[in-house]
């Protein structure tokens, strides 16, 4: 459709980090309202979190273009704006990309929240054309569409595919993404283009290598609920699901006596009278035992074909927010007194409670710690966190019969597991590291001298 002269297109910013789509959680403008320049007029969620987006320009609301639910790709326009004081002419089209567009508007009003894609500075607006380098042709600037490479087929006449994420969906499904007719913007490739061959059932037209067929649907009886597999839920279901295919992991686990930690724990609380956690305990144990064992601290760059061992220990700490799982890292973890990281964990601990971790907080993470005692199970062999190698796991601390001076007595036990990825190491050094970890637990005080 076309937009008045005055019309803006706000389009969904670029995400950074290879990010290219998220989803829309709410609205929190609706048609016909007034919006100022930097008002919050969206809520969406990525594979990294979720965040209010704000307007970078003033005027009344003409279009959502998206309905709540619906994903998004970077590029495509959220919504229009009507009436602005120095608003430059532009067509809307949904769900095309309008980044000079939305950005020469933004510029004129002077918004002062930088989102990467628009700024604060008067430009001039020019149409010199821009090559694409995507479709082997050129495209002025305001209709560049920022997608994904283009993976080459046997045809030599590839579509283009808007995402990763995409071509991945289609090659679980045993179909490559690139044989299909697009529906977006130059044959673009989209999400529900994928989404609707895979409904279909037809037959792949390019299978991918040991690819597995979709399994025949479920039929449905009277009374069973369907719930969409949408927002934070989807991103954590393809990331353990990329976690089992990728990565050769492997679990160990031992039972330890945790009394004395628990007997140390509360003389601390006595000493300073200060709360502490046991969680926090462990993760000063974490930290020390991966400066033992730095290997444990890395990731894997598979197209270089490299470990990554990591300078800096940020611990990722596994939570079960409002809004699902979560993992919020702790930044520099080892460089923290005891004290520091208690208080940086009893903060993540509260902000769990709605789940509104910034964007930064959800990043950089090279080692997690799962405490899941908390739902009252003893042990896990959990999922890795990619791009992370390992994970220590904590189960709930009870009271068993154990053996101590060849008497059998009451001691509170609790089950630690570690799951490790088999490229990165092998069994010795995941041993040594969860049996420095239950040395610690089972007599913390003994240890202060190595910490």
């Amino acid at each position: 459709m076309a937009a008045s002269t005055t019309a803006h297109a706000f389009i969904l910013p670029d995400l950074g980090e290879g990010l290219t789509e998220a989803e829309i959680v709410n609205w929190l403008v609706a048609v016909g309202d007034t919006v100022a320049i930097d008002q919050p007029v969206v809520e969406v969620e990525s594979a990294k979190s979720t965040v209010e987006l704000p307007c970078p320009f003033a005027g009344v609301v003409e279009e959502l273009h998206f309905a709540a639910g619906a994903t998004v790709h970077a590029g495509q326009a959220l919504l229009t704006i009507g009436g602005g004081a120095n608003a430059g002419g532009s067509d809307v089209v949904p769900g095309t990309a309008l980044r000079s567009a939305a950005a020469e508007s933004n510029a004129d009003s002077g918004s002062g929240a930088v989102l990467i894609g628009y700024g604060t500075k008067e430009r001039v607006r020019t149409e010199r054309a821009v090559p694409t380098g995507r479709f082997g042709r050129k495209a002025t600037a305001a209709a560049v569409a920022p997608v994904a490479s283009v993976t080459i087929g046997s045809d030599g006449k590839p579509s283009p595919v808007v995402s990763p994420l995409v071509r991945r969906l289609a090659r679980e499904h045993g179909f490559e993404a690139h044989t299909l007719a697009g529906s977006g913007p130059e044959g673009l490739v989209m999400r529900a283009d994928v989404e609707r061959r895979i409904a279909s059932g037809a037959s792949a037209s390019e299978p991918t290598r040991g690819a597995v067929p979709p399994a025949a649907p479920v039929p449905h009886a009277e009374g069973d609920v369907r719930i969409p597999l949408t927002g934070l839920r989807k991103v954590v279901a393809e990331r353990m699901s990329a976690s089992r295919r990728d990565v050769p992991e492997a679990t160990i686990w031992l039972d330890v006596d945790a009394t004395e930690l628990i007997a140390a724990k509360e003389q601390l609380q006595r000493s300073t009278g200060e709360r502490w956690s046991l969680n926090a305990l462990i993760a000063r144990f974490a930290v020390a035992g991966l400066k033992r064992h730095p290997i444990l601290n890395s990731s894997v760059d598979v197209a270089a074909g490299e470990i990554v061992q990591h300078s800096q220990i940020n611990l990722g700490i596994a939570a079960q927010t409002a809004r699902g799982l979560m993992v919020p890292v702790v930044h520099d973890a080892g460089s923290m007194t005891t004290g520091g990281l208690r208080d940086a964990i009893a903060g993540i601990v509260e902000t769990s409670k709605t789940g509104a971790f910034a964007p930064e907080q959800l990043r950089g993470g090279t080692f997690t710690l799962n405490n899941y005692g908390g739902f009252g199970v003893d042990g896990s062999a959990p999922i890795i966190n990619q791009p992370e190698v390992a994970m220590l796991g904590v189960g709930r601390i009870i009271d068993r019969p154990w053996v101590v001076d060849g008497q059998i007595v009451v001691r509170k036990v609790v089950v630690l597991s570690m799951v490790f990825d088999h490229r990165v190491c092998d069994g010795d050094v995941p041993s040594e590291f969860i049996g420095f970890i239950a040395r610690c637990v089972e007599n913390p005080i003994a240890v202060l001298g190595e910490l």
